[in-house]
């Protein structure tokens, strides 16, 4: 990490299930997003010399942990996830996200790692990766700056492209010092891939009715403010499991193949109301 250097390891194939910049000096997965970009960047170039190839297994590896736990990793895996919710900590008074901000995520995949990778094409009839280039601001903080601070040659390189990107991070920086979590809120495609598969996935969150108060301390604690009970596999739910904690009276909890539920408690009620 120190040599700012980045590793080549074999592992480097395998799609971990959060965003991981390939760039990293640290990273020893491969990020899906940064996959499935270059997959879209390149598939014109391939078939126009007679390789088709889809992607299938960055496709497939996102639909596997999708189908199993939705955006559990969003909560409890994602490093740039924690980093969000340690800058929110900074004592400063709190500003709550629109909700309409939240498809803004479904925009920036469709556009950035599935379209314009497509579509806009070098003069090799590749396209770019415009998410990772232009966006990315958990690129620019795990990768961008370790690499520039640790290799000498990459720093007499800087141009108006990291300047950008550096602007991009500090936007967000700022936004999360005043808003939980605002970029998986608003911006991530892989939290907006993932949420999709909330409602089917096996991990899934389940409420007893009956048993609710309505106190909506669930709700109150909720990173991604959402009114629990109402709409507890919604695709904004990171799985955190804070809900859970919260309820006094046990009416939430969550489903999953050998997860037995606290006993004493009743079978939950419907819990997509």
């Amino acid at each position: 990490f120190f040599s700012g250097t980045i590793v080549r390891a074999r592992s480097k194939g395998v799609c971990v299930p959060v965003l991981n910049c390939y760039s990293c000096p640290a990273a020893v997965g491969a990020c899906p997003i940064g996959t499935v970009q270059h997959m879209m960047a390149s598939v014109r170039a391939r078939a126009a010399v007679g390789e088709v190839q889809l992607g299938l297994y960055a496709l497939g590896s996102l639909g596997m942990v999708g189908s199993l736990v939705g955006r559990f990793p969003c909560g409890w895996l994602c490093p740039f996830g924690l980093f969000q919710e340690l800058v929110y900590k900074i004592p400063v008074p709190k500003v709550p996200i629109p909700r309409f901000l939240n498809y803004l995520k479904y925009v920036v995949l469709a556009l950035t790692v599935f379209i314009l990778p497509f579509l806009l094409l070098d003069a090799f009839g590749y396209g770019d990766t415009w998410f990772c280039k232009w966006i990315c601001p958990a690129g620019t903080l795990e990768a961008g700056l370790p690499l520039v601070a640790a290799n000498a040659a990459i720093r007499s390189q800087i141009g108006l492209l990291f300047v950008w990107k550096v602007a991009v991070l500090v936007a967000f920086v700022l936004w999360m010092i005043v808003s939980m979590r605002p970029f998986c809120r608003t911006v991530c495609p892989l939290g907006a891939i993932l949420g999709l598969f909330n409602k089917v996935s096996l991990l899934r969150l389940t409420v007893d009715s009956s048993r609710c108060l309505g106190c909506g301390s669930c709700s109150k604690a909720c990173p991604v403010d959402l009114d629990v009970p109402k709409e507890p596999n919604s695709p904004e739910c990171i799985r955190c499991l804070k809900c859970v904690k919260a309820c006094e009276v046990g009416c939430l909890d969550y489903e999953f193949p050998l997860h037995a539920r606290r006993e004493g408690e009743a079978a939950p009620a419907d819990q997509d109301r």
